[in-house]
């Protein structure tokens, strides 16, 4: 049957997601702040509207009447949801997880103080001195991040006295809507990272994927594999932490969620409920359905027999490093002439320095070296220029 979705948030993660729904027969609204954003661009509908305006937010629902509600980005009035669940309207996975995860402090307490979740040493600021504070309580180096941001934006490390009060001005820059709260973390001293795509369904079983590795630079992705070197037992340790989290959360669909992974164990990190920026190495086929088909499956009450491991994969990003409107990419022939290699264009109609506007893939066999896929993407990445027009 077909459903009417309004997306909240139309960058490349959300244009994948639409591509994957419309090939189940649904009806996609793409909703973003700017006009012609990725998902737009393949959507049946468009709205653009400030997704921090509640009172826009209530006009575009009850204009649309969508049956479900997928958030793709933290800056959304997401205390509208619960409203919005009670006319009937299902909010994916739900009110309750989007309203927590849209803020690293509700997240992060749920994770340490009531599921009892290993997490690194946290405090949170309101100020430049409660910063201070929390810096002494924590320790140096540690990581200051905004309780509200995406894709590392306004996240620092401070190392000394002199970083704290240039921290606390990055992250009011950096940070998503009105919200000036910070989160002071110590520092994990952690062998790698990994991001374990989690598939909760109406059907109350919870499926994974192969863990996935990613190498991040400013806070934000600029590689991923999959799958990721890990123990089993410490695998066992992030599966459980993530059946936890995300039951206690409620709901259906995929969520990306974030693992520290030590000597002493597994450290959880933090969450996305939705399709997760380091899962995007899964369109290289790595498994028999992308993170964007498994997330459509889920959140339309569709079955998902099994998740299988098909081949090794790596994607590497394609960055801009000049502003512009219209950016034309060179070297797409140079990457496709290459075997076992594919590339994504998101779309985006403006580039910027350090903006994200496009993923190599690389792809081999299940029993192939991942690192050695991973560097060829990393290299393959390198060789696409991009040049805007105006």
């Amino acid at each position: 049957m077909q459903k009417k979705i309004m997306l909240l948030g139309s960058g490349e993660l959300g244009k994948e997601f639409v591509i994957a729904a419309q090939r189940l027969g649904q009806h996609i609204i793409a909703v973003d702040s700017y006009n012609d954003a990725p998902a737009q661009q393949v959507a049946d509908e468009r709205e653009v509207i400030n997704m921090l305006d509640g009172a826009e937010l209530d006009r575009i629902v009850a204009k649309h009447k969508p049956d479900l509600i997928v958030p793709e980005i933290e800056a959304i009035r997401t205390e509208r949801f619960y409203d919005y669940e009670k006319q009937g309207i299902r909010v994916v996975p739900s009110a309750k997880a989007a309203n927590f995860t849209m803020n690293r402090k509700a997240i992060r307490d749920l994770a340490a103080k009531e599921l009892g979740l290993r997490t690194a040493d946290y405090r949170y600021a309101n100020n430049l001195e409660e910063l201070q504070a929390a810096v002494k309580a924590v320790g140096m180096p540690c990581v200051v991040k905004p309780l509200m941001s995406s894709s590392g934006k306004g996240q620092s490390v401070i190392r000394n006295e002199a970083d704290i009060e240039k921290a606390w001005e990055y992250a009011q820059h950096g940070k998503r809507g009105d919200q000036t709260e910070v989160i002071a973390e110590a520092f994990v001293k952690f062998n790698s990272e990994i991001t374990l795509l989690t598939v909760t369904q109406d059907s109350g079983i919870t499926l994974f994927c192969l863990p996935i590795g990613h190498r991040q630079e400013n806070g934000d992705y600029r590689e991923s594999w999959q799958p990721a070197a890990i123990s089993p037992e410490h695998l066992k340790e992030a599966q459980d932490m993530a059946g936890k989290v995300t039951r206690a959360l409620t709901g259906a669909g995929i969520w990306g969620v974030e693992f520290f992974l030590a000597d002493e164990g597994v450290y959880f990190s933090e969450l996305s409920p939705r399709p997760h920026d380091t899962g995007m190495v899964t369109l290289a086929g790595t498994q028999n359905l992308s993170e964007f088909e498994l997330h459509a499956r889920a959140v339309l009450g569709l079955p998902i027999a099994e998740i299988t491991h098909e081949r090794n994969g790596a994607s590497a990003v394609i960055l801009a490093d000049s502003e512009g409107s219209a950016p034309v990419f060179t070297g797409i022939e140079k990457v496709l002439a290459q075997p076992k290699a594919d590339i994504r264009l998101f779309g985006k109609p403006i580039a910027r320095p350090q903006r994200r506007m496009g993923v190599v893939l690389a792809y081999d066999g299940p029993n192939t070296d991942v690192d050695t896929i991973k560097d060829r993407a990393a290299e393959l990445a390198q060789l696409i220029t991009v040049t805007p027009l105006n």
